[in-house]
């Protein structure tokens, strides 16, 4: 039997505090003047640096036994890189994981080391114009094989799936539920992870074969906690943290080590965000993310197969200001 969840009393909401200080580290979070609006980064290339990987958005550069991970511009939907990118999407996921990371520390380690440009390995200086505030230099681990998700409301595959079984990833939720309703208690879905391609809803029993029991025992840990702190922090600034994953490395041998969070932090690619003035459950609800992009390639039609489509500019700008609008809400800050 799949396992069955009940209806929790929430915990009191904590109190407001002040905005959290900026990292000790110098690069993003010095205080300059905000960017201008500019032409998209959509790829680095440097020949005199290892690559090490390129995916839909970031390009990873080895580092003298670390790695420096740059957000480009690009932006995929429907499991394609578009022909067009989002100016200034890059710096919005770096320096707003770059945050998450800071306001999460205490709960888990991560690998960012640093965000300053001088602080990365001899012959990243002469590319600073490319990777000031896109890029991060961070520990090397080894990937979990899994992505870690917690939703908190019923929402997108989710709601798929509790329609056709009254499950999400086998966990079973109460009858009546309506699209984009609170849960009862926060629920941790895990799934696999595509290089290509889209990822796969698993339940936890099937996660344990890929990673055994005790470690996502921990990951369901780990998970649940970052997802109700920072839904927290995110209702504090009017916004709803509908769901959101995750990614954990082991920093030794796999099974045998700690777990660190890696890869990227509640960011509106790898997170829902809805406005908590406007939700009412019932329907989706608008969201700070590739909304605009995916309302414009079901208008036109698209048929999700190559050749993929060129964006206007009236839906690459506000697809730009939701994602900027989003950290703003998020951080207190302007974007660098």
């Amino acid at each position: 039997m799949p396992p069955t969840i009940s209806p929790k009393r929430r915990p009191r909401e904590a109190p407001s505090r002040a905005p959290a200080p900026l990292l000790t580290c110098r690069g993003l979070l010095e205080a300059r003047s905000p960017v201008t609006v500019g032409t998209p980064l959509i790829s680095t290339r440097f020949p005199d640096i290892p690559l090490f990987r390129t995916g839909k958005v970031r390009d990873v550069y080895l580092a003298d036994g670390d790695l420096v991970i740059v957000a480009t511009d690009r932006i995929s939907a429907f499991d394609y890189v578009l022909g067009s990118g989002i100016p200034d999407k890059g710096r919005i996921l770096s320096q707003l994981s770059a945050y998450w990371f800071h306001e999460l520390a205490d709960l888990v380690p991560n690998h960012l080391r640093s965000t300053d440009v001088a602080d990365f390995p001899a012959g990243f200086q002469r590319h600073t114009a490319e990777l000031r505030g896109r890029s991060m230099l961070v520990r090397r681990t080894t990937p979990v094989p899994i992505e870690c998700v917690a939703r908190g409301y019923l929402s997108g595959s989710g709601w798929k799936e509790y329609r056709q079984h009254g499950t999400v990833c086998g966990i079973a939720l109460p009858a009546g539920l309506r699209e984009s309703e609170r849960l009862p208690e926060p629920i941790f879905t895990p799934a696999t992870k595509a290089d290509t391609g889209h990822d796969e809803n698993i339940s936890a029993d099937e996660a344990a074969v890929l990673v055994g029991d005790r470690t996502v025992a921990r990951l369901r840990e780990l998970t649940l906690a970052l997802y109700e702190r920072a839904a927290r922090h995110a209702e504090r600034a009017g916004l709803i943290l509908a769901d959101t994953k995750f990614e954990f490395g082991w920093t030794g041998r796999p099974g045998e080590s700690d777990l660190i969070l890696i890869d990227e932090a509640l960011t509106p690619d790898s997170s829902r965000y809805w406005p908590r003035p406007s939700y009412a459950p019932g329907g989706p609800q608008p969201s700070f993310d590739k909304q605009y992009v995916r309302d414009y390639l079901d208008e036109i039609k698209w048929n999700r197969q190559p050749p993929v489509p060129a964006l206007p500019d009236e839906v690459i700008a506000r697809t730009r200001e939701k994602y900027l609008e989003a950290f703003r809400l998020l951080t207190g800050r302007e974007l660098q």
